[in-house]
């Protein structure tokens, strides 16, 4: 009989196995997003699909089963303890997942990601309304596969956050839809008009060596990863290999540089991963709630900051022929557009007012409250009701966002659980590093980074999300410094 010391060698090289898959199969997507042919999308969709059900056999491989029950109450350390949570948590809901619907939904995601580009570029939700009805039936298949007794939104919510509960999503939007409306409605009905630098168009190449110029400024380890561009930006990647992607609006050079300072957020998160672990939970990050964290914490409370345009400002001049103060880029970087219908475009206040919309449209969809052919109208209505505006299309509407063309609902929530931890973390790394303004002023990042590594990053998935929280910032999860950092913030910009 094998010794616990030999079972969890065993064990763990499964695992490595695992997430090397994973990571195969990233990369494959990574791809279909960024360089592939159009018409790769056959054989692309075939590729993931297998690698999906390789990893879902791997998961769900009878030996790991023997080997997690071999391992509990054996005598293990804190960090092999870790190990066996996280992989039994993922192996007991992928058990209970037959493989020919995992099969099923990764071909679908595949084959929905053109169907979706098509009918953003068309304006026209009928060409993926069946897509979309594909996924949600899926998705509800998938999450009756885990428990057929629990609210299928819930089962689906803890694909992206296991740990903080469904219950902490919604009181978490509910109180910030509650208390910010009086801030966006004074901020609204303030007379201050924010500074507008920026005049006529901005082609590519201008904006890219722009974008360039931001993630060497933040220290960027380009030896470790790469800067493309997607229809929707996103992250990807290991330690090892941690890409980042944006895109270019003509009018808008903020738009590419706030876009890349939010994924390049999520890069160093992935790059200060242990890299010793790789393989493993233990070199894995702590699900989407923590990862939003570090893209929000750049992207805002650094990106967004005065002392970093003040340390930016003659380059971001210098590359765009603008002749604008830092305080002009910081009124730019935060203008408040009530009336602004896209997410990926919205300021920090109205930002959460997008994510209740989209929480409420795909709770409602998997539960069956809502039908699909409804959505673009059901859309409307709310953004009337929590912004005051009306999409002109169901481009900019309803057909906006890539999350429900992978399948990914239950996402949406933790953004602004991670907006709300982004601002918990700045809290207290201020009180323990001090004058932040001034390192950044300086472009002396390295503080920054290494607070977060240490108290974020090194962690990898050893904790559960609260006792992160707690871990990092020595209490518990709150909202509260969001929202003392919101008000004071823009009641300071717009005098009210």
């Amino acid at each position: 009989m094998a010794t616990t010391s030999e079972t969890y060698e065993q064990f763990l090289e499964h695992v490595r196995q695992l997430h090397y898959v994973s990571d195969a199969g990233s990369v494959l997507q990574w791809d279909q997003q960024v360089m592939m042919p159009e018409g790769g999308t056959p054989a692309r969709a075939k590729q993931s699909s297998a690698l999906s059900t390789l990893h879902h056999d791997l998961l769900t491989d009878d030996r790991l089963g023997e080997w997690l029950d071999e391992l509990d109450g054996a005598e293990l350390d804190g960090e092999q303890r870790a190990v066996v949570r996280e992989v039994r948590r993922d192996h007991e809901r992928a058990v209970r997942v037959p493989a020919d619907l995992v099969e099923r939904i990764s071909e679908a995601s595949s084959n929905a990601l053109p169907v979706w580009e098509e009918a953003k570029a068309e304006d026209d939700f009928e060409t993926f309304a069946d897509t979309l009805e594909e996924m949600v039936e899926l998705r509800r298949e998938y999450a009756a596969a885990i428990d057929p007794d629990r609210d299928p939104y819930e089962v689906l919510f803890e694909e992206y956050e296991p740990y903080l509960g469904i219950d902490t999503a919604e009181q978490v939007l509910t109180r910030l839809r509650e208390e910010l409306v009086s801030l966006i409605d004074d901020v609204a009905d303030s007379e201050v008009t924010l500074a507008d630098p920026f005049s006529g168009t901005y082609d590519d190449d201008t904006q890219h060596g722009l974008v360039e110029d931001t993630l060497d400024t933040l220290g960027y380890d380009w030896d470790h990863g790469r800067l493309d561009t997607a229809p929707h930006p996103f992250s990807t990647g290991t330690q090892f290999d941690a890409r980042v992607t944006t895109r270019f609006k003509p009018s808008d050079p903020m738009d590419a540089v706030g876009s890349t300072i939010h994924e390049f957020g999520h890069a160093t998160y992935t790059l200060g991963l242990p890299r010793e672990d790789y393989g493993t939970p233990l070199g894995d990050n702590r699900d989407l709630s923590v990862h939003e964290s570090q893209s929000r914490f750049w992207e805002n409370h650094i990106g967004r900051s005065q002392p970093f345009w003040e340390l930016f400002g003659e380059t971001a001049n210098d590359r765009l022929g603008t002749d604008a103060s830092p305080r002009e880029f910081y009124e730019a970087a935060n203008t408040v557009h009530p009336d602004n219908r896209v997410r990926v475009e919205a300021d920090e206040l109205t930002y959460h007012m997008h994510i209740v919309l989209r929480f409420e449209i795909e709770r409602d969809l998997i539960r069956g409250d809502l039908a699909v052919e409804d959505v673009p109208q059901v859309w409307n209505e709310k953004m009337d009701e929590y912004l005051g505006v009306r999409p002109d299309t169901d481009a900019e509407g309803c057909l906006q966002d890539i999350h429900w063309t992978n399948g990914a609902i239950g996402y949406f929530p933790t953004y602004t659980l991670g907006s709300v931890l982004a601002a918990q973390l700045d809290h207290h790394l201020r009180a323990d590093i001090g004058d932040v303004d001034a390192l950044v002023r300086a472009g002396d990042f390295d503080p920054v980074h290494g607070w977060l590594t240490e108290h974020v990053h090194r962690h990898g998935a050893r904790y559960e999300t609260a006792d992160l929280v707690r871990e990092a910032t020595g209490e518990s999860f709150t909202a509260d410094h969001f929202l003392a950092y919101a008000d004071e913030k823009y009641r300071d910009l717009y005098d009210c």
